[in-house]
C-alpha cells in the first residue's frame, strides 16, 4: 500500500513537472548586483533632433511627453546631449553649432540642445543629462586637429558649456564624457576633473571614453586616472563586457548602443539590449542613439530613433514600439534600485531568452523583466552576435527570504509578429499573476518580452492618431526674418560649417542664414547670397538633386551652381568636391563683393537652367551621373564669410 502510494505521488509529481523547463530562484538571501543607473537616449552625433523644434506645439509638446513624461510612454531616466562642436559628427546627419566658434565667443542662445533639456526636465524633473563633445571647433586644438594640445584650454570649454547650462537654463549637468568614440589622454581627462572641482561642479561624474574598453589597462595601471574616472562607458559591446573593464570595480555602461531602424526588428534589438546589457556585461545603463529621428529619411541611419518625428509641416510622427520596449523597464524601475545577483534574479533562461529582477531600496517592490527575442528578430546594425536559437518553454519562477510573501504580480506583455499579415501587440496590461505557496508558472513563447512587478503603475499613453503624412510643401520659401539671432532655420539640416539667423552685413536690421529639404524631381530653387570682401568665401553655391548628406556630404552628387566674385567666374559642378564639372565661363558683367546676387536652378527631366538676378545665363544638359532627385542646398566652396537670404523652392 505504501509503495502503491509512493509511486502515485511520484507520477503525480513528474506529471506537475514534465512541461518546465527551468526553475528560477528570485532572492536576495545571498546579496544584491549592482545598483541600476538606468535607461537613456541621445540627441546629437549629430543633429539627429533639428526637425523636432519646428513641429506645431501640439504635436511637439506630444511628442515630448512619448519620450520624457513619467509613467506614460519611453518615460526615459536619462538623456545625454551632443556640446556641438561646429562640425559634421562621426557619419551621422548634421552639424550643431558650439556655444564657443571662438576663444572670445560665448553663446548660450544656439542650437536646440539647450531648448530640448528644458523640456525633458519640465516633464521629469529627475530624469538625469549628459553631455559629451562629438567635435570640437577648430581653435580649442590652436590650428591643430588634436583637442588634446592645450588640454587646459579644452576642459574649460567643456566646463564652460556645464556651467552655462545651470546659469541659463537652471541645468544641473550629470554626466560628462571626453570625445566621442576617440582617442583620450590621461592627462586631459584629469584635468578636466580638475576645473570641474575648481568650478564648484564636484557632482558631476566622469564617462570615459566612449569607446571600447580598452581605457580599462590605463585604470589598472594608473592610480590617479583611475581616482577621477566614475564610469567606464563603451560602444556597441555586443551585451558584452570585458574581464579587465569588471576588474576595475567602475560602473560600466552601454553609453551608445541600438542604432537600428526603429521597426519590430529595432523593437527586438532594443528589447534584447536592455536585459542581456546587464545579463551578459554587467552594464547598468544602457543608451539609444537616437533618441528621435527628427532629420530627413535621405540623410545616414534613417529613422534609427526610438521613434520618428520628421514632418514639422504636417505635424505627422510614429510613436514606434522601441518606445514600448523601452516602457517595460523604465515605468517599473528607478535609478538607485538595484539588480539582483546572477541566478537568484538575473540570468539566462533554459531554452532561450533572458530575466532580470531589480528591487527597490527599501526592499518592498521588485520588477522582473523578461524578454525571448529571437536571434533573426533582433538582430541590430552592429555588431554582429553569434547565432542562437529560443523554443517555447514553461519557466517557474520561486520566491524566497524576505520576498517570499509576494502574492502578486502585475502583467504587462509585448508579443511580436513578424509573419506576412502579423500584427505585434505591445505593452499590453494582463491579468495579474498570483503567486502560491511563494512560485508561479509562465508559458513563455519566442519574441515575448514581459514585464512581473509589485508596482501598481504603468500606462500605454495615447494622444490619438497625428495629422496624416504629407510631403514636403512647395512652392517653399524662407525669408528668415521671423527667427530670433543665432538660432537655426527651420527645415535646414546644416551637413558642414555652421549656420546660423545673423544680421545682414549691408543691412543689420535684414536678418539672413550665414555661413536642405527633400525635392522631388523637377524643381527650381533660387536663393540671395552675398560675399563680403572681409573674410568673405572665395565662392558661394546653390545646389539640386544632391544625392547624400552626413560625412558623405563632400562627395555628393548633384547640380552644383556656383560664383566666385574674385574673378567674375563661374562654374557648374557635379559633385560637391567639384571633381567633376559640367560647365565653366566669365560672367559678362562683374561680380562684386558686398553685392546681394540671386542663383537659381531650374530643373527638368536632364536639363538644368541656370540664372543670374532672374536673367537667364545658360542652360546645360546634365550628364548620367546626376541624380533623377534629391536635396537642394546652398553653401560655401571653403570656410569664408557668405550671406544667404529668400530660399524659394517650387
Amino acid at each position: 500500500m505504501s509503495f502503491q502510494l509512493f509511486a502515485w505521488c511520484m507520477s503525480f509529481f513528474l506529471l506537475l513537472c514534465q512541461n518546465v523547463h527551468g526553475y528560477y530562484n528570485i532572492s536576495v538571501s545571498g546579496g544584491y548586483g549592482r545598483s541600476f543607473d538606468g535607461i537613456g537616449a541621445i540627441s546629437g552625433g549629430g543633429a539627429t533632433s533639428k526637425l523636432l523644434v519646428n513641429y506645431p506645439p501640439k504635436q511637439r509638446d506630444e511628442i515630448l511627453d512619448y519620450l520624457f513624461k513619467p509613467n506614460f510612454a519611453a518615460s526615459l531616466h536619462i538623456l545625454k546631449v551632443e556640446i556641438g562642436g561646429d562640425a559634421q559628427s562621426t557619419e551621422r546627419d548634421g552639424t550643431e553649432s558650439s556655444h564657443m566658434h571662438e576663444s572670445w565667443d560665448e553663446n548660450y542662445e544656439r542650437g536646440y540642445e539647450w531648448w530640448l533639456m528644458v523640456e525633458a526636465k519640465k516633464r521629469n524633473p529627475s530624469i538625469k543629462i549628459a553631455c559629451l563633445p562629438w567635435a570640437f571647433p577648430g581653435w580649442v586644438g590652436e590650428g591643430k586637429p588634436d583637442p588634446y594640445n592645450r588640454p587646459n584650454t579644452t576642459a574649460m570649454y567643456v566646463v564652460k558649456w556645464i556651467l552655462g547650462a545651470k546659469k541659463y537654463y537652471n541645468i544641473d549637468v550629470d554626466y560628462v564624457g571626453i570625445w566621442n568614440e576617440r582617442r583620450y589622454t590621461t592627462e586631459y581627462v584629469k584635468v578636466l576633473k580638475q576645473l570641474l572641482l575648481a568650478n564648484n561642479l564636484k557632482n558631476v561624474k566622469m564617462v570615459v571614453a566612449d569607446g571600447d574598453w580598452s581605457v580599462s589597462a590605463d585604470i589598472m595601471k594608473d592610480p590617479a586616472f583611475a581616482a577621477v574616472v566614475d564610469v567606464i562607458g563603451a560602444h556597441y559591446p555586443g551585451t558584452e563586457s570585458t574581464e579587465d573593464s569588471q576588474k576595475t570595480n567602475k560602473t560600466l555602461w552601454a553609453s551608445e548602443d541600438y542604432s537600428t531602424f526603429n521597426d519590430d526588428v529595432g523593437a527586438g534589438c532594443w528589447a534584447r539590449l536592455l536585459n542581456r546589457n546587464y545579463v551578459k556585461g554587467l552594464m547598468t545603463s544602457t543608451i539609444a542613439w537616437n533618441l528621435v529621428a527628427s532629420y530627413y529619411d535621405a540623410l545616414p541611419y534613417t529613422r534609427d530613433g526610438l521613434m520618428t518625428a520628421n514632418e514639422p509641416w504636417s505635424g505627422y510622427y510614429e510613436v514606434a514600439n522601441p518606445i514600448w520596449v523601452t516602457a517595460h523597464t523604465t515605468q517599473f524601475t528607478k535609478i538607485g534600485w538595484r539588480y539582483l545577483k546572477h541566478e537568484s534574479g538575473v540570468g539566462h533562461l533554459e531554452r532561450g531568452g533572458t530575466y532580470v529582477t531589480l528591487i527597490s531600496p527599501d526592499n518592498k517592490d521588485i520588477t522582473i523583466i523578461i524578454e525571448t527575442m529571437t536571434y533573426n528578430h533582433s538582430k541590430c546594425i552592429r555588431p554582429r552576435i553569434p547565432k542562437y536559437e529560443v523554443f517555447s518553454q514553461q519557466a517557474e519562477f520561486f520566491f524566497s527570504g524576505i520576498l517570499s510573501g509576494v502574492t502578486k504580480l502585475n502583467r504587462w506583455k509585448s508579443s511580436f509578429k513578424y509573419g506576412l499579415g502579423e500584427k505585434s501587440s505591445v505593452f499590453v496590461k494582463m491579468e495579474p499573476i498570483k503567486v502560491s505557496l511563494s512560485s508561479f508558472r509562465l508559458s513563455l513563447e519566442p519574441d515575448e518580452v514581459y514585464t512581473l512587478t509589485t508596482l501598481e503603475v504603468g500606462v500605454k499613453g495615447q494622444y490619438g492618431s497625428p495629422p496624416p503624412s504629407q510631403k514636403f510643401p512647395l512652392p517653399y520659401s524662407d525669408s528668415y526674418t521671423n527667427y530670433p539671432h543665432y538660432s537655426e532655420a527651420f527645415n535646414f539640416v546644416p551637413q558642414c560649417g555652421v549656420w546660423e539667423v545673423r544680421p545682414a552685413y549691408d543691412d543689420p536690421k535684414n536678418k539672413v542664414n550665414r555661413q536642405v529639404i527633400i525635392t522631388k524631381r523637377d524643381v527650381a530653387v533660387s536663393v540671395k547670397m552675398l560675399i563680403p570682401r572681409s573674410n568673405g568665401t572665395t565662392g558661394a553655391f546653390v545646389g539640386s538633386r544632391i544625392d547624400r548628406g552626413g560625412c558623405e556630404a563632400l562627395t555628393a552628387k548633384g547640380v552644383f551652381f556656383t560664383i566666385f566674385p574674385a574673378d567674375s567666374s563661374y562654374a557648374v559642378y557635379c559633385r560637391l568636391d567639384r571633381t567633376c564639372k559640367i560647365t565653366t565661363g566669365v560672367l559678362k558683367d562683374p561680380l562684386k563683393f558686398d553685392t546681394w546676387y540671386t542663383l537659381k536652378i531650374d530643373t527638368k527631366n536632364s536639363v538644368s537652367s541656370l540664372y543670374i538676378d532672374n536673367k537667364l545665363l545658360i542652360t546645360v544638359s546634365l550628364p548620367g551621373t546626376i541624380p533623377k532627385n534629391g536635396f537642394v542646398g546652398y553653401g560655401t566652396t571653403n570656410f569664408g564669410i557668405a550671406d544667404f537670404d529668400d530660399l524659394s523652392v517650387m
